[in-house]
């Protein structure tokens, strides 16, 4: 398996933080999603399918280019 790039973190700082992935394409569409609960923590990573990820909720975001928050 090749090498897809760098993990991120998301760390939900409240209950109910959702994580939806969208594809890569000419069409971008949802196709996955996650609930979060607060404390818990999804550890992800950009693959041939995924090209974004959408991040709804009071969250953390860590990446190696740094670390941000949703805004509250």
């Amino acid at each position: 398996m090749k090498d897809k790039g760098d993990f991120f973190v998301i760390k939900a700082e409240e209950d109910g933080v959702n994580v939806i992935g969208l594809t890569r394409g000419t069409d971008t569409r949802f196709h996955h999603s996650e609930k979060l609960d607060k404390g818990e923590v999804m550890i992800a990573q950009f693959t041939e399918h995924t090209s974004a990820v959408k991040v709804r909720g009071k969250a953390v975001v860590q990446t190696s280019h740094g670390e941000m928050k949703t805004d509250e």
